[in-house]
């Protein structure tokens, strides 16, 4: 039997990619083998985000040429798109396809085993306008399920390569949103992250339908399943609409995850971001009006070209203002090939880290203010593994993204349990185990019988 080995590098969504490739492979009767060890085949998926994207990415490359020199060296994702020269100019490197075109990525294996001669399968991805549709009917990690659901941005925010990587923005056909997902409910997951390179932009290449009607479709075409997540969604994109399909629906979490990058009028416009600040305090209260308990995560960039001890505080303040739950702080990072890369006024990495500490001690504090407000609150919770340090307890996620550690059983791993708050805590939170949260169709099946 043949055997193939994978690496995925970067985000979400191209772990989901991954397991779409691994898809093709298992229908062709291939073996899946861990990474480290000797595989016929090996794919890399790649990222390209910083330019320590792609350092480790041709490391990792590296590797698995090492690891096995007869083996099919197979490079896609951003790097290889983006990059292609660059990537099959790695001694070993067989073939390299962009972020298009994955489905016909045995098809070039067969033909390299064939004619021995490397394939370079890239395209310019600025002319696609089609969403590559790629089936994950079940996950290697049996308890969350992604969906993806779009591809592509148009923003070019000057600090970003990833519209040159994934080109503009393509919308999944609605009906193979919606089949998937019953498809991954079937399999048993009582959770779906929607997940996309501009998850909340969905819809804007469609014509008379949007992400607003994607949610409710999803929450009302989808019997069994217990909660939508949504991977990312932008400020400019929490229309009212939206807000009301959240409000109207029990599945979609309370847990949003807005990018903020900056707290400052002046920096969001040397970032080419569509939104000021006011404009996000705004869609923030209007969503808290409608869920008081809600959980909103955000990315922030410090160190952005020119950035000001001011500009710096803005930031600060605005986050404290606004009672984030928890942050993703980054270190401005020069990315070759944008605007920003360009810009005078570089900030030094000293000043840059020391802004990213003092975030990331203001994130620790506001989550551990969050979770506070739930002690003694009985939630529900999906435990998703083991305690490595504690035998007999399990880590799972509330639905407002608490991190929970409790004691629980293996079999419980992947459904909804309801877990009491007995210490709340960042980055866990300790609880107590209530109860199995039985499965309608199991209770509709007994009270019928």
């Amino acid at each position: 039997m043949p055997t193939v080995a994978f690496h995925t590098l970067g985000c979400k969504v191209n772990h989901y990619e991954t397991e779409a490739i691994w898809q093709l492979f298992k229908k062709a009767g291939y073996e899946r083998k861990e990474f480290e060890s000797r595989a016929d085949v090996y794919v890399i998926n790649t990222c390209t985000v910083t330019n320590t994207g792609d350092k480790k990415s041709r490391q990792v490359i590296r590797r698995a040429v090492r690891r096995n020199p007869d083996a099919v060296v197979c490079v896609t994702g951003c790097y290889a798109q983006t990059s292609p020269a660059e990537v099959m100019a790695i001694p070993g490197v067989d073939i390299v396809i962009g972020t298009q075109d994955r489905h016909k990525i045995l098809d070039y294996v067969e033909q390299f085993q064939r004619e021995r001669q490397p394939i370079n399968a890239v395209h310019n991805i600025m002319k696609t306008r089609v969403f590559e549709e790629m089936d994950v009917p079940a996950f290697t990690d049996r308890t969350r399920a992604s969906l993806k659901i779009q591809e592509g941005c148009n923003n070019f925010c000057t600090f970003c390569i990833i519209p040159w990587a994934r080109g503009l923005m393509r919308s999944r056909d609605p009906q193979e949103i919606i089949r998937q997902a019953r498809q991954l409910v079937a399999a048993g997951y009582k959770e779906i992250v929607l997940t996309g390179i501009h998850t909340g932009g969905y819809g804007t290449d469609l014509k008379d339908y949007n992400f607003a009607a994607l949610l409710r479709d999803l929450d009302e075409q989808v019997p069994g399943l217990k909660r939508i997540r949504i991977s990312s969604i932008e400020a400019s994109q929490i229309t009212d609409e939206v807000i009301d399909v959240l409000k109207r629906s029990d599945k979609i979490v309370r847990h949003l995850h807005i990018p903020l990058q900056s707290g400052s009028n002046t920096v969001l416009k040397r970032m080419r971001r569509k939104y000021t600040v006011e404009f996000f305090a705004e869609r923030l209260a209007r969503l808290r009006e409608v869920f008081p308990e809600l959980a909103v995560t955000s990315d922030v960039i410090v160190g952005f070209p020119g950035e000001t001890e001011d500009e710096f505080m803005e930031t600060y303040h605005f986050i404290r203002e606004q009672r984030f739950s928890e942050l993703h702080v980054f270190p401005y990072s020069k990315r070759t090939g944008t605007p920003a890369a360009r810009m005078p006024d570089q900030i030094d990495e000293e000043t840059k880290h020391d802004r990213v500490r003092r975030l990331i001690a203001l994130s620790d504090q506001l989550a551990k203010e969050y979770a506070s407000r739930f002690e003694g609150q009985v939630l529900e919770v999906i435990p998703e593994e083991r305690d490595k340090e504690e035998p007999g307890m399990y880590i799972g996620y509330t639905d407002n993204y608490l991190k929970v550690r409790f004691p629980a059983a293996e079999e419980m791993i992947g459904e909804l349990v309801k877990v009491k708050i007995t210490k709340p805590g960042y980055p866990y939170n300790e609880g107590e185990f209530v109860r199995v949260v039985p499965d309608e169709a199991v209770r509709s099946v007994k009270l019928s019988s």
